[in-house]
């Protein structure tokens, strides 16, 4: 039964799709009058920036609210050579890490307004349950 459950709130739950194109994102939020929220990420070396992601950025709650009211970007900084990004995602990233992240903190995730306005931003991996974190974005969200 909660397979089941477990399997009709995933159905339910908006699709998440990350961008990586920060002026893309600026332009879609402002089309959507959503926040942006980035996420710096070292995907294949650090333990905190997996866990965020497995923990908390791939859960249904965190897909719901993210779904209905944020514009998603992930810069990441992958080490390995099979995990290479092209140069021109690797370029878009460092951009905006210059921006957003010059002290090169990972993880690290910026809440932005629809104009890159930085709202709030977590460093490291949050002591939260994915309820608590969206909570946080909420709250973030209230102007």
């Amino acid at each position: 039964m909660k397979l089941l459950l477990v399997s009709f709130l995933f159905l339910l739950t908006p699709p998440m799709t990350w961008m990586g194109n920060f002026d893309d994102a600026l332009k879609q939020a402002a089309e959507s009058h959503k926040q942006i929220l980035i996420n710096f990420s070292g995907s294949d070396w650090c333990g905190p920036c997996i866990r965020l992601r497995k923990e908390i950025l791939e859960t249904a709650a965190f897909g719901d609210y993210a779904g209905r009211h944020l514009v998603l970007v992930r810069a990441d900084f992958p080490r390995q050579k099979k995990n290479r990004l092209s140069a021109e995602q690797t370029r878009l990233n460092e951009a905006l890490a210059e921006r957003y992240n010059p002290d090169g903190k990972f993880p690290f995730t910026v809440l932005t307004s629809e104009n890159g306005k930085v709202i709030r931003t977590w460093e490291g991996f949050p002591d939260e349950s994915p309820e608590e974190f969206v909570q946080e974005l909420a709250k973030s969200a209230v102007k």
